[in-house]
């Protein structure tokens, strides 16, 4: 071996192991998606067979359980044979195919796996695991919807129960549907981007209050339950902080939420309002947003973006009030858990407790920097 090829240090040897450990998870990686590949076709052709032998009235009522029973019994070591799965299977294709050609698609689907689905969803499905796909074709309406649930849990990296969390809350009912300026105030393709990121209304059901609370009550609870509050903005929101200071002309001005978008690469104002919009609302928001662009906007940063939150809104009245506003802001509603059962109620925190608890975290971190 020449002294070019030899592993001359420590160093070397590090870099080298890395670049094979890199490999080796490559490979893993490629592995796992190529037996989700397998494991979703062979699902999906089960689901054909057991919806052509009975849509034909080939087998009697009992089949599936026989048929699960022969399974178990012939592979042993291999799950997702249970007739439950296989009634999943069942409901998958009967999901996604087209009831007149379910005929053609067990004759076709040994040749070209998924055959009678979407070509632009074929390979979407392949990527997501099973348990997903359970919980997106069980409760979508349409393969429009399952599509996006789909799709999103590729591109954010949902685990099962955030997948679960975001079917519960009706996210795909719910996203861009906030009533913005955008088209206006913002160039494309950013204008559709951040019209996709905003939702309406938004679901703040991870937090209870007792009225009456005020809109420093709700800040409080978003910025105690940070975890929650991102998850519901949706994936690319960076925290920057609460009543974030900003002094303009010798007077103090404090933006009751501030986040970074590191996908559309722009800083984002969020206001709460506990109450209905009111035109006014704009106004004070534009501002913030004149302030922001021109305090804290770089020169490669996309222009800032506002987010209004409101109890409640009239969406005529609202177009009417951004439709002349310079700046780029959207509207939304927002809900709140604001009842519970009595034996529930001493289980969660109360306003004046998340104030002591966020006074005395104050507390410690002078200290420490003491």
């Amino acid at each position: 071996m020449s002294a070019d090829n030899a592993l001359t240090s420590e160093s070397d040897y590090r870099d080298w192991l890395a670049s094979i450990k890199g490999r080796i998870h490559s490979v893993q990686m490629k592995v796992a998606l190529a037996a989700n590949h397998e494991l979703i076709a062979l699902y999906y052709e089960l689901g054909a067979q057991i919806s052509e032998r009975e849509s034909g009235a080939r087998w009697g009522t009992g089949f599936i359980e026989a048929f699960s029973k022969d399974l178990k019994s012939a592979f042993p070591d291999v799950g997702g044979f249970s007739a439950k799965n296989l009634r999943y299977c069942r409901a998958f294709f009967r999901f996604y195919c087209d009831p007149a050609i379910w005929q053609q698609a067990v004759a076709k689907l040994t040749a070209e796996p998924l055959w009678g689905v979407d070509a632009a969803l074929v390979q979407p499905i392949m990527q997501v695991p099973w348990g997903h796909h359970i919980q997106i074709f069980s409760k979508s309406a349409s393969i429009s919807e399952a599509g996006f649930y789909i799709a999103q849990t590729i591109e954010q990296g949902w685990s099962r129960d955030v997948l679960a969390l975001q079917l519960k809350s009706r996210l795909y009912d719910r996203a861009g549907k906030a009533v913005t300026n955008f088209s206006h105030t913002l160039p494309a393709p950013q204008s559709d981007l951040a019209q996709q990121t905003l939702k309406d209304p938004y679901t703040f059901d991870f937090m209870t209050m007792t009225a009456p609370y005020n809109e420093r009550d709700v800040e409080r609870q978003l910025t105690r339950h940070i975890t929650q509050f991102l998850l519901e903005l949706g994936r690319g929101f960076a925290f920057i902080g609460r009543q974030y200071h900003l002094q303009i002309a010798d007077n103090d001005y404090y933006i009751d939420l501030l986040f970074y978008h590191v996908t559309l690469k722009c800083y984002v104002v969020v206001e709460l309002k506990n109450r209905k919009f009111i035109p006014e609302y704009a106004g004070k928001l534009n501002f913030y947003l004149s302030a922001v662009d021109s305090l804290l906007k770089r020169d490669d940063d996309q222009p800032t973006i506002g987010l209004l939150l409101c109890r409640d809104k009239n969406n005529i009245e609202v177009e009417f009030a951004l439709r002349d506003v310079n700046k780029p802001m959207g509207v939304s509603e927002y809900t709140l858990v604001e009842n519970l059962p009595d034996n529930l109620k001493g289980a969660l925190p109360t306003v004046e407790e998340i104030e002591q608890d966020l006074q005395q975290l104050q507390e410690d971190v002078r200290h420490e920097q003491n």
